[in-house]
Formats: C-alpha cells, structure tokens, sequence
C-alpha cells in the first residue's frame, strides 16, 4: 500500500514538474511588458520582476522613485510597498495573449526562415492560381511575376549599389471580378500572413474611425503577433477608390487625401510604431515597431465612372472630318478599363505621390457567360462541387444541365455584381429542393433543369433503382 502511495505522488509530481515546464517555455516565448510604460523588454530594456507577474522598466522605476522624493515621501515607507495597488490578479498576468509580442528570434535562425531557393517560379504560382480562379489570364500572370519578384527581393535582402524596390500593385476591376479572392489565393499558395482591409474605414490620424497604422496591427495580428513574420506578409487595401479626392467640398476631406497622405510611408517602407492586439494607439497596449520596407501592398477597386474619364481622353480627338474618331466608338467597348492611365487616375482623385508608390498597375476583364459558368463548376472549390457534396452525404446525386448552367450565369449577367450573383441565385433555387429531398429515402438523384431555373417547370428526378425520371412534385416549382 506505501509502494502504491509512493508511486501515485510521484506521477504527480512528474505531471506538475510537466506543467510547470509548459508554462515555462510558454513564458519565455514572449517578451516582458512593462505594466506602466507597455513597452515591450526589447525597447525599454531588462525589466524589474516584481510579485505576481508585474515587469516595470528601468525608467518607469526611476520616475517613480522620483515622484516619491518630490512629494516628500521617504524611501523607506517603499517597504510596505504593496503590489495589489496595479490591480493584479493573484499569479495571473493582466496582458491578454493576443496583446503578448513574441521574441525576436536569434540571427542564425532568421537567415533560414526565408530561403530563395523555395520561392515558386511565376508559372507555378500562376498553375496554381488557375486551379482556383477562372479567366483573368493577365491579371494573375502580373500578379505572379510581382509576388516572385517582391519575394526574391525579401530573400536576397539586397542593400548594395543596386537596391530593388517594392513591387506594390494597383488592381482595378468592375465588382465581382475576382479581386479579393484571388489575393486571398494567393497568401494561401504562398503560406504567408495576410491582412485584409477596407479602405472605407480609414480617416486621419485624429478623428473617428481607424488611423492608416490600424492595418499594420491587422497584419501583425494574422502573423501571431510575430514581428518577423509579419514583415514578410501581404497587406490587401480593398475598396482603394473610396479614398480619392473630394471634390466641391469646403470641410476637411479627412477620408479622402488625407488617408492617401498617410499611407505614402507605409507604401514606400518606413518604421512604424503600431498597437499590438489594438487599431488605437490611444488604448494601454503595447506598442512595437514594424518595419514596412519589405511588406507587399496590394491595393483594389472597382473606379466607379472611371470609364467615363477614360472615354473622356479618348474621345479629345473626336472632330469633324474623313479622320476623326467617333464620339461613340469606345460606348460598348468592354475592355475600357484596360486603357486606362495615370493621367485617368489622378483625375479620378488619386494624388501623384500615391499612384507613384503603386508601380505595378493592371486591371482585371468583367465576367461573361461562359466565364461565369466555368466559375461554376471548374475551381476546385466551385459552388456546384459544394452542393453535389451537400446532397452526396443525404445518398443523393445532384446534376446540373448545361443549358441550367448558362441560364444562371445569363440571370448573374444581369444583375450587374459579377461572380457575387451566382451564390445568391442558386441559394434560391436550392432551397425546396434542399428542404424536400430529405423527406424522401427513395430518391436517387435530382436533376435541375433549364425551366426550373426559369420557373417555367420541375427539377427532373429518379428514384432509387429506377431509370425513369420523375418531376418533383408542384411545391418545388
């Protein structure tokens, strides 16, 4: 029996000492913080460890000694020092995970993190991206030599006579076209951080609403708080045409140029001190600093009306006579946006310094019908594939006709948002067949059709063991 009892407090032991190990180990991945200053040990230097978990810095400390003195309080009374007076919790740390900064980690292994041996060469990255995004050929073979290219330039780190500069991207494009997907595609081919924000929130440093330093946090955030990491990641700036320049207006455009302001140091790459767990520096959270040089900006927007600036310039040389152009030539042209220059852009609102800051400009097509249907049925994640899969797990076979396909894509046409429509409207056609199916064990496999599509008729369907196709009953027409 004092075998046995010796054994069961050594296992326990054993899984303490464990325990305390884990939390050791977890402890000194991330640096210390001091309660007063929030700067993280790597700026203000070794701190000062005090009871239950509290870190002070050196200068925190002096100060505070110095407080003491000024207002005549002795040195001594320092003895009855109590630490419940920051408000600590008994052995817990009052900074949250997501507000703790990771250690950098030593030169040796940096050297290794990014090799420029593992880079994918542009046509894989593009191979890859085809699996996912349909159609926009141009587009993702610009987008795959910037990337290769912006990656080389964070591999080799060159700083000689010869310094290559950041590859940041402008894509213009009408809504739906594929934009934020395809940079979501891409951060997840490449095993990179990447932050994704609207531009819309953005104002000056000052008033409601983020500061541009707000998108460096979001960043920061995706790459777990490590500031490493995070130097290497992709920042995509949507809705970039919300921030042009207002125009006719006497107050203060503090969404507008301003924002734009702002964000010229974060393009070109600057250090930038920005709140960890936090979009405001105001809030008591540490701060530490990001370097953007060898961050990659990518920037969107659908340009409303930039078509009509574009035809605008095209159409200066309309005049009368045998060689003029027609003023309605470029109307029904669908590949405007394609001709679009900076000169276009900076009377749209865009200022020169941030256009200059965005040297890789391209734009990406609007989708037509047969686009929309390969959208439908050929990524690896098309929708179709995630119904067939909803069905498959009832036993249920799901089929569409070709014929059902390009009504969809005709129905997504004309409501105007690209390849967004096509969720919305088979949502709706899905939904009695989704409700009705699993009330019957009997059927085998549905099949939709052009007039179910164009309520005109019934899915076709076919019961287990059967080659005889059936319409669904009348409360799915």
């Amino acid at each position: 029996m004092n075998d046995k009892e010796t054994f069961e407090d050594s296992k326990e032991t054993t899984i303490e000492e464990k325990n305390d190990n884990i939390k050791q180990e977890t402890e000194n991945e991330y640096e210390d913080i001091c309660y007063i200053c929030r700067r993280p040990e790597s700026r203000a230097g070794r701190m000062m460890k005090l009871p239950n978990n509290i870190h002070i810095c050196s200068e925190c400390m002096q100060k505070t000694f110095d407080t003491i003195n000024t207002n005549g309080v002795s040195f001594m009374d320092m003895a009855n020092f109590n630490p419940a007076m920051f408000q600590m919790n008994n052995g817990v740390d009052d900074v949250p995970k997501s507000q703790k900064i990771k250690k950098k980690k030593p030169k040796e292994e940096k050297e290794q993190v990014f090799d420029i041996k593992s880079i994918p060469s542009p046509h894989i990255i593009k191979g890859q991206l085809d699996e996912f995004v349909i159609g926009q050929e141009y587009a993702k073979k610009v987008i795959s030599v910037a990337v290769y290219n912006h990656y080389k330039r964070v591999a080799s780190n060159t700083m000689d006579e010869i310094e290559i500069e950041k590859s940041n991207m402008l894509m213009i494009g009408p809504t739906g076209s594929g934009k934020t997907f395809l940079v979501k595609t891409l951060a997840r081919l490449l095993n990179v951080p990447l932050a994704i924000t609207d531009a819309t929130s953005l104002t000056e440093a000052g008033y409601i609403g983020d500061d541009v330093e707000s998108v460096i946090s979001k960043l920061l955030a995706a790459a777990d708080n490590d500031v490493e990491k995070a130097e290497r990641g992709i920042i995509f700036i949507d809705e970039i045409d919300k921030i042009a320049k207002k125009r006719n207006t006497n107050s203060r455009d503090v969404s507008g140029e301003s924002v734009q302001q702002g964000l010229l140091k974060l393009l070109e790459g600057s250090d930038v001190e920005v709140p960890v767990g936090a979009t405001n520096k105001n809030a008591m959270v540490p701060l530490t600093t990001v370097n953007t040089r060898n961050i990659l900006f990518i920037c969107g927007g659908a340009f409303p009306e930039l078509e009509k600036i574009i035809k605008k310039r095209l159409n200066k040389q309309s005049s009368i006579g045998f060689s003029a152009d027609l003023k309605d030539k470029y109307d029904n042209d669908p590949d405007i946006l394609q001709k679009v220059s900076i000169e276009d852009l900076r009377e749209f609102g865009m200022i020169p310094e941030f256009i200059g800051r965005l040297p890789i400009i391209y734009t990406l097509e609007g989708l037509t019908q047969e686009m929309l249907v390969k959208v439908l049925k050929e990524p690896k994640n098309a929708i179709l594939k995630q119904y067939k899969k909803l069905l498959l797990l009832d036993e249920v076979d799901l089929e569409f006709e070709e014929d059902a396909l390009e009504a969809i894509a005709q129905k997504a046409i004309e409501k105007k948002t690209g390849a967004r429509a096509l969720r919305a409207i088979i949502e709706e056609f899905m939904l009695d067949i989704m409700y009705e199916i699993p009330k019957d064990s009997n059927i085998g496999r549905v099949i939709i059709t052009r007039d179910y599509i164009e309520k005109k008729g019934a899915p076709r369907i076919e019961l287990r063991g059967s080659n005889n196709p059936k319409l669904i009953g009348s409360n799915l027409n």
